[in-house]
């Protein structure tokens, strides 16, 4: 038998893999800035309830007013710069190491799959756990508010899920469009996405369909509008793969 043979087999990870790898060098960027943000922004929300209670202020109202907050979506404008920070600092190093666009992509949206999944899970189990607690002991509202605990564990996760996804694959589409085209595209796309707004503002006014619009809003509810979020990660995400594969590292 000859010691090649004996040799054990190295196997190495895939292309994809390499790229998953990569983004998690710095694992606090995916990992512990969002949760040191949501922990913050949880930490204010109880300092505010045990200052209500030193007030007597009845909780019963407190607990509605808490129901407004936006303090769970806190980390979300973080995760739009975590998408721009994964193209703009990583692309080119990855190129550089003999990585494809392709593979590069693939990679990158595996990452975000697993970050908007994670984050989700957590999330939600923490609405249920705020929930059985009646708001921390303390009657004090973070994550049950806004649209969460109204439809249980699996609902919360899925919109928490397309809304990650979503800023994730914004800020990473964008900085495509910026790697290719630099900011000669980035002020075409910034007009573009500004007309087409006003164009359906427009059509919606002169056609008096604005409150056929709200009423087909009122009708999806809110799974159905997360449907439509989750469907524009999806085309940030193609869209964003398509202008990447003619992006030149600089």
């Amino acid at each position: 038998m000859t010691a090649a043979a004996l040799s054990p087999v190295v196997r190495r990870p895939g292309p994809v893999w390499r790229i998953v790898r990569l983004l998690a060098v710095k694992p606090a960027v995916f990992f512990g800035i969002p949760w040191l943000i949501m922990g913050a922004a949880w930490a204010v929300t109880m300092v505010i309830a045990l200052l209500l209670h030193a007030s007597g202020v009845p909780m019963g109202g407190a607990q509605t007013g808490f129901r407004y907050s936006w303090a769970v979506l806190s980390p979300q404008w973080y995760l739009v710069v975590v998408g721009v920070q994964a193209v703009a600092y990583t692309f080119s190093f990855a190129l550089g190491f003999g990585s494809t666009r392709r593979d590069f992509w693939l990679g990158m949206s595996a990452m975000f799959l697993f970050v908007s999944a994670e984050m989700a899970a957590a999330i939600a189990t923490l609405v249920q756990i705020e929930k059985a607690t009646h708001g921390w002991f303390i009657g004090a509202g973070m994550f049950d508010a806004l649209w969460y605990g109204q439809n249980g564990w699996a609902f919360d996760f899925y919109t928490t899920f397309a809304l990650q996804l979503a800023v994730l694959f914004l800020g990473a589409g964008s900085t495509a469009v910026f790697m290719r085209w630099r900011m000669s595209g980035m002020l075409v796309f910034a007009g573009s996405v500004v007309a087409i707004l006003l164009i359906a503002a427009a059509i919606l006014t002169w056609t008096s369909s604005w409150v056929a619009f709200g009423a087909w809003l009122a009708a999806i509810g809110v799974g159905g509008l997360f449907t439509v979020i989750l469907a524009l990660a999806a085309v940030f995400g193609v869209a964003g793969f398509v202008v990447i594969r003619g992006a030149t590292p600089r």
